[in-house]
């Protein structure tokens, strides 16, 4: 089963309870937390997560779009996120940050962006529950799915599937109905989408992008 996780970055922060309330049927919220340095934009902190985490009971995707995860990282775990994805690009020590996140009692996750080679930690997966590949550049809500990152995607899959390791790999970025489908043919099984649930019945929305990844898993 697909796992769908609508970025809040789409909703209407001054509706963000009735926006939660309306997305009770994914698996996940994804909440992307820019600093305005790592990314040209700026969104979310420790004070949204720890409000989100008290008006509604799906497990938060926390997305650290930051600099220096090393040391903000570990406080979002503390908070209670579910899992805690920072970027590989940003992280001065990935496998010790990791291996701190999971002390706490978070899924630890690592981020690449789309110009970021993902050889060099193809054999680190052990240390992380989810690799994210970012299917668009980070900073921005709206843009369009880049599909020169399947590469990417299809060799995360195949050590992943060749270690037998469990390690969730979620695309981000430009995803729907259509690019859903690209994605989980390439391995994607965790789906970051913003503008597609919101845009329309969020509930209807997130059914149709599991249906679409249905119709077409072998």
């Amino acid at each position: 089963m697909a796992r769908i996780n609508p970025s809040i970055l789409a909703a209407d922060f001054v509706n963000l309870e009735r926006d939660l309330a309306r997305i009770a049927t994914a698996d996940l919220v994804h909440v992307d937390v820019m600093d305005n340095h790592f990314v040209p934009n700026l969104t979310f902190g420790p004070q949204m997560v720890e409000r989100i985490q008290a008006v509604s009971a799906i497990p938060l995707d926390v997305h650290l779009m930051i600099d220096d995860p090393d040391r903000w990282a570990p406080g979002y775990a503390e908070l209670g996120a579910y899992s805690v994805t920072f970027h590989a690009e940003a992280a001065a020590d990935p496998v010790t940050l990791a291996r701190r996140l999971r002390e706490i009692g978070a899924r630890a996750g690592i981020a690449l962006k789309p110009g970021t080679d993902v050889a060099p930690y193809l054999e680190l997966l052990p240390e992380f529950d989810q690799v994210l590949v970012m299917t668009v550049e980070p900073g921005f809500g709206g843009q369009s799915f880049m599909p020169e990152t399947m590469p990417k995607l299809r060799a995360l899959r195949e050590a992943v599937e060749a270690r037998g390791l469990d390690v969730w790999l979620q695309v981000d970025g430009g995803v729907t109905t259509e690019t859903i489908v690209t994605a989980a043919e390439n391995g994607a099984d965790t789906f970051v989408a913003g503008s597609s649930v919101f845009r329309g019945e969020p509930a209807d929305q997130i059914a149709g992008l599991r249906a679409a990844v249905a119709a077409h898993s072998h």
